[in-house]
């Protein structure tokens, strides 16, 4: 049985608690994926709560340009953007596809042969998938899965993937929804793939608006923070927290966005295609 871990302390601590809680030391050139979020949002992970796992581990913070209109789809506005928010303040940024994408293969995927990531990903040797779980307005809700997916991806691999493989601009928001998720799973399995044992996975549950960091005017979270939780399976990660909005009282509103757009078929494709797994024991670290 997959083993995901909950820790319900939402602190700097409490981070470290649940990365040491894997047994996977990140070694050499470490990657730490986050969202460093659209500008006028403010629900993103806080460097401060961030910084001393990223100083355990001497990462770097890592990012790509987006594929919609705003602050953060061109390389020197998406710099500002981030320094604003302050992660200069706490570690080196890097703007993977500033220079450009990578092509990664898709084995077994039907709508995407090749994924599309942000060409400075060949630089690192381990991964720390650290995502903010909330709600999603495409995808109903976005953790580890979509933060290895659309969030690895380089500006025109998040085309790629919004289209199921058909476009290189644009968000295409007419692509039928579950070619969307499955591609989605698709490019997250991709980039597993890639860095094979090198990564780790971690969703920090607070904040738990319908809408994501990369809204600039994301909803008021109507629930109750719920904890960190971490795993080496990223679709038993996902399903685990999931499960939680779903077990507490007040998680209607994000229920209701996961449910209008199918958002679980995102889990149970990734499964399928042997990303990872959905049956889970979830272990307290409290």
């Amino acid at each position: 049985m997959v083993k995901v871990f909950i820790t319900k302390d939402i602190s700097e601590d409490g981070l470290l608690k649940a990365y040491h809680a894997l047994n996977k030391v990140a070694h050499g050139n470490v990657a730490v994926k986050i969202s460093t979020g659209e500008p006028g949002g403010h629900h993103f992970l806080s460097p401060k709560l961030i910084k001393p796992l990223i100083d355990k581990v001497s990462g770097t913070i890592v990012e790509c340009n987006t594929a919609y209109e705003g602050r953060r789809n061109e390389t020197n506005e998406h710099k500002k953007a981030i320094r604003e928010h302050g992660f200069y303040d706490i570690a080196s940024v890097d703007i993977m596809d500033e220079n450009g994408s990578m092509s990664i293969p898709v084995n077994g995927g039907k709508h995407l042969t090749e994924d599309l990531v942000g060409k400075n990903f060949s630089n690192y040797d381990f991964v720390i998938n650290l995502a903010h779980f909330k709600g999603h307005a495409m995808g109903g809700f976005g953790g580890v899965i979509k933060n290895m997916s659309i969030g690895i991806a380089s500006s025109e691999g998040k085309s790629l993937i919004h289209s199921a493989g058909k476009e290189h601009t644009g968000f295409s928001p007419d692509t039928p929804q579950r070619d969307f998720l499955e591609s989605m799973a698709e490019a997250a399995k991709s980039v597993a793939d890639y860095v094979q044992d090198n990564i780790v996975y971690i969703n920090v549950m607070n904040n738990l608006s319908v809408d994501c960091d990369c809204d600039s005017h994301p909803a008021a979270p109507t629930m109750k923070d719920i904890g960190i939780l971490s795993s080496l399976d990223p679709v038993a990660l996902d399903k685990a927290c999931v499960d939680l909005v779903y077990a507490a009282n007040d998680g209607a509103d994000l229920i209701e966005r996961i449910e209008s757009r199918i958002g679980t078929h995102t889990l149970d494709y990734a499964a399928q295609i042997g990303l990872g797994s959905l049956e889970y024991e979830l272990i307290s670290l409290d």
